[in-house]
């Protein structure tokens, strides 16, 4: 024995079972290098790549038998010993496998002991001879014939069979092919009809869609009636109806579909329920061309597309819905809000203009009273008096006196003059008329014409605060620096900062820390910008947050106000392109936020 492994004569060893190739690998590994193939296709390209010095296989193999094996490694390897290692005990299974061209036969059951010594005695060219050989070669040549008969009939229904599974292929490739075909029209319909929300508009894009994008000939939506009685054709392209309601309950297609709650399928046409959470909607009815029937292996493509459309139709009803609903909320609170503050109007109009009457009918009085006074004084009057300048305008006046209160005498009793009487009644029509012109002017300030330019909104509400004379540190002003210019009339939003800040000082009414807070920033977009006017008094109750934006509305009570600066301050950011809002918590005090947009002039989008 050498003591270089590489010297070491190689064998191959074919076998499939890997107990017996462990086996056969301790048994030889001081004599060999043991090369191992699990199978026959393996063994014989190792035998090409290894070039062994001799091959031992096992007879009973998978694919092939060692016989076939053999017939093949003598063509490979013509000078290699080939030697069978098998425990067939069946009559002649010896012979048999010499027949093949093996060299010898190695039994397993009984060679195991000695099965080293036997293979170097194969390599050192030892053969075994089989008697009656031409016999047995015969028979082994008809066995190769027997099984390479039985390959071609194998091959053969193999090919026959792939063939089949071919033709079922290509007719399943052509499947996926049209529905894959079918599935991306669907999405594109259905990404088109589930961004609409109006429903005409809705129904109308959906068959146009379906036509479009399947290539189909016509396509139909009906939607059902309010009592479920009758199908109505609310959208068609190309769609020939000979009736635009249809009877659900006697209907063989449209209303057939909806009652089943299932696809009708003739040649070329199809009729899909639409059906939301179980309430059937109506029927998408679609007709195919002659040259492109439709089949059930449509139907699953179509029921989804005809799923998406009914969502669609049943979101665009429920916003229909529900901006019908909005509109109704907004009319009753439009005509509240216009009950509301008419009512305001006439009680405002009627509470200023009360005192008017009876203070100029006190007054009338009083010039009365005093008319009729200098009448007695004068009833006496000399020469000297009667000459002088203003005697003839006296006479005037009493004779208006006359013509007003003919019997109107002096009273018996003592009377003061009345002027300071007269004064105050005048104050009094005064103060009530300027009342009622301040309401008018509020009511339609904001309508006069504008005169819009650019503006230093700090600097404007600097100024407002500043004129408005309230107390030292009454107010703070966080106004941040170069800030853009916004667009507006001047005159009006200073008059919105005013009536935001006197609101917000008379809620406070007086209180010890008083303290109101306006600041002003760019907006993060750097599109808008956001002014705060913040106080710590009282707060709005929650109920009057609303309300507090209604013309006449006005929580003063007994101490003033005309109810109508915040309603002015709204329509004037509005006509701004501004927006006004207020966040209050009781006890906390209010906080009204205007934002108002940048100058277009100044703005980065117009840079």
């Amino acid at each position: 024995m050498t003591s270089d492994p590489r010297s070491l004569p190689k064998l191959l060893y074919i076998e499939d079972n890997p107990e017996s190739r462990a086996l056969i690998r301790r048994m030889l590994a001081r004599d060999f290098i043991v090369l191992e193939a699990a199978d026959p296709l393996d063994g014989l390209e190792l035998a090409v790549d290894t070039q062994p010095d001799l091959v031992l296989l096992d007879i009973n193999l998978p694919q092939m038998s060692g016989r076939e094996v053999a017939a093949r490694l003598r063509t490979l390897l013509p000078d290699t010993p080939l030697v069978a290692y098998s425990a067939d005990d069946s009559p002649q299974a010896r012979e048999r496998t010499l027949a093949a061209g093996f060299a010898g036969y190695l039994d397993k059951a009984s060679d195991i002991d000695t099965i080293a010594e036997s293979l170097l005695e194969f390599l050192g060219g030892k053969r075994e001879t089989l008697e009656d050989a031409g016999h047995f070669q015969q028979d082994f040549a008809s066995e190769l014939v027997a099984r390479l008969e039985g390959k071609i009939r194998e091959l053969t229904r193999s090919a026959e069979r792939n063939e089949f599974l071919n033709e079922q292929n290509k007719r399943m490739i052509v499947l996926l092919q049209r529905r894959q075909r079918l599935l991306e029209a669907g999405a594109r319909v259905g990404q088109v009809i589930t961004s609409i929300l109006d429903l005409d508009e809705l129904l109308n894009v959906s068959v146009r869609a379906v036509c479009e994008e399947y290539g189909f000939a016509s396509a139909a939506v009906f939607l059902l009636d309010a009592a479920g009685e009758w199908a109505e054709l609310k959208a068609g392209h190309n769609a020939a109806f000979t009736e635009n309601r249809l009877r659900v309950a006697s209907d063989p297609l449209v209303g057939a579909a909806i009652r089943e709650g299932a696809i009708h399928l003739t040649s070329n046409e199809m009729t899909l329920p639409l059906v939301v959470k179980g309430q059937a909607l109506g029927a998408l009815s679609i007709r195919s061309n002659p040259e492109e029937p439709l089949t059930e292996d449509d139907q699953a493509a179509f029921q989804t597309l005809a799923n998406q459309a009914a969502i669609a139709i049943n979101n665009a009803r429920l916003l229909r819905d529900l901006n019908e609903a909005n509109e109704e909320i907004l009319r009753n609170k439009t005509l509240q809000a216009i009950a509301t503050a008419t009512g305001e109007a006439i009680h405002w109009v009627g509470n200023k203009a009360a005192p008017i009457p009876a203070s100029a009918g006190r007054v009338r009085d009083d010039l009365l009273e005093m008319a009729a006074l200098f009448r007695a004084l004068l009833s006496s009057a000399d020469e000297k008096t009667r000459a002088h300048l203003g005697w003839a305008a006296a006479q005037e006046v009493f004779a208006t006196l006359e013509a007003v209160r003919p019997d109107k005498q002096l009273p018996g009793s003592p009377l003061p003059l009345g002027l300071e009487s007269i004064l105050e009644d005048l104050d009094i029509i005064e103060q009530s008329a300027q009342t009622i012109l301040d309401i008018k002017e509020d009511l339609i300030g904001p309508a006069r014409l504008k005169q819009e330019t650019e503006i230093d909104l700090a600097r404007l509400v600097r100024d407002t605060v500043f004129e408005m004379g309230l107390p030292d540190g009454a107010v703070s002003l966080e106004l941040a620096e170069s800030l853009p210019p916004v667009f507006g009339d001047a005159r009006q939003l200073g008059q919105v900062f005013n009536n935001l800040v006197k609101n917000a000082w008379e809620a406070m009414n007086g209180q010890a820390d008083a303290h109101i807070r306006v600041r002003m920033r760019l907006a993060k977009d750097g599109k808008n910008i956001l002014s705060e006017v913040q106080d710590n008094g009282p707060g709005i109750p929650p109920n009057l947050l609303e309300k507090i934006w209604v013309s006449f509305f006005t929580t003063k009570g007994s101490r003033g106000g005309t109810g109508l600066g915040l309603s002015a301050c709204m329509e004037i950011v509005n006509q701004a392109r501004g927006k006004i809002s207020v966040e209050s918590i009781p006890g906390k005090g209010a906080t009204f936020t205007v934002v108002l947009p940048v100058s277009e002039k100044s703005s980065p989008s117009s840079a």
